[in-house]
């Protein structure tokens, strides 16, 4: 059963973590010795697998006082228009909540697939249920895809696990500046589920350097840095974190029955989360997940928006490379944070799902599947 997720751990996304890419290095970029030592697991079948790929030109990245590659700010442009919040999805009384989340992440998945027409499956790394692989005795599904083109997706997973879990990633490529998404709910043993819902920035913004009261290290601390990530901070709520979304998402914590919110990180999760991420533990009940349903439907809305308007395309040359640079460590912390809460909610079968839902980690230039 676990032959196919075996073959994708080993080719897809060898384990890094035992590299430590944290602190100062977390974003700097890799060296070709240090891209050899941090993926040398699997790293020659990684090469054999990607060896038609498409080539990523060589990153162009500047030193900087303090060794976190941040790509080159695009043109602050005016927020996007508004996306209404989806209406709830009414979960069946007393039916299972995962049958519903996945209905509702399914009819997401096919409204972005119906708008980016070159977001193609990726039939080498995804699954279906007649595959018969089970995680932690569940069926399970990946539909993995990319998109090469103006949209650029370097990599869109969305995973299913009976039961269990539903799970919506997308990784942009390095042609703009859109956020990634993070749209996950898992059920735990307990009878609550756990919600993660993000729009994570494509530049640096020291967000995981900010104190209890909120506040950013200065050039005090940072000399000149501080304003570059004082800059990377204000383009994200210009075009992106706006009021707005800031209100659905603090509206959709409040409207959770007897929601707890997460404040726990583990440290790659300090440095991949954004600035609005959602992370709450709620009991199972049909308003709990008819909230949620409705919650990610309108998440998935507001990426859409942003992926189709060119309006976030970076212009060509150095800020492309710096930005695909930064992707692809960031990738690789996205990973190691995932890790743990995999680990934890399927087992030894954690790392392997964790591997395939994370896909390809080197090709994010054209299209992380490619």
């Amino acid at each position: 059963i676990f032959a196919f997720l075996f073959k994708m751990r080993s080719t897809i996304l060898p384990f890094f973590v035992a590299t430590g890419i944290t602190g100062a290095n977390a974003f700097s970029p890799l060296s070709q010795t240090r891209m050899t030592t941090a993926l040398n697991y699997g790293w020659d079948e990684y090469n054999k697998a990607q060896a038609g790929a498409v080539p990523a030109p060589a990153p162009v990245a500047a030193p900087v006082p303090v060794a976190v590659p941040v790509p080159v700010a695009a043109p602050v442009a005016p927020a996007p228009a508004p996306v209404p919040v989806a209406a709830p999805v009414a979960p069946m009384a007393g039916g299972d909540p995962i049958t519903t989340l996945a209905a509702s992440q399914e009819a997401a998945m096919s409204k972005i697939a119906a708008s980016i027409p070159d977001l193609e499956f990726k039939t080498d790394l995804s699954w279906d249920a007649s595959a018969g692989i089970a995680i932690g005795g569940n069926p399970s599904t990946l539909d993995g895809r990319d998109a090469p083109g103006p949209t650029n997706v370097a990599w869109c997973a969305n995973v299913n696990v009976a039961n269990k879990m539903s799970s919506l990633t997308i990784f942009n490529g390095p042609l703009t500046d859109v956020p990634h998404l993070l749209s996950r709910c898992i059920m735990n043993d307990d009878n609550t589920m756990s919600l993660v819902l993000d729009f994570r920035p494509r530049a640096y913004g020291a967000y995981d350097m900010k104190d209890a009261a909120g506040n950013y290290p200065g050039p005090d601390v940072l000399g000149r840095d501080a304003f570059t990530y004082s800059g990377n901070r204000k383009e994200f709520e210009t075009k992106f974190g706006t009021p707005e979304v800031e209100s659905f998402l603090s509206s959709t914590v409040a409207s959770l029955e007897g929601a707890v919110v997460n404040t726990e990180s583990n440290e790659f999760e300090l440095l991949t989360n954004g600035p609005l991420c959602v992370k709450v533990t709620m009991p199972v009940t049909d308003g709990n997940v008819a909230t949620v349903a409705a919650a990610r439907a309108t998440a998935a809305d507001y990426w859409l928006t942003w992926a189709l308007e060119d309006i976030h395309d970076h212009r060509p040359g150095a800020p492309i490379n710096s930005q695909y640079v930064y992707d692809t460590k960031y990738r690789q912390n996205c990973y190691a944070a995932l890790l743990p809460y995999y680990n934890a909610a399927f087992g030894a079968e954690g790392g392997d799902l964790c591997a395939a839902e994370s896909g390809p980690l080197d090709e994010g230039y054209v299209g992380g599947g490619s």
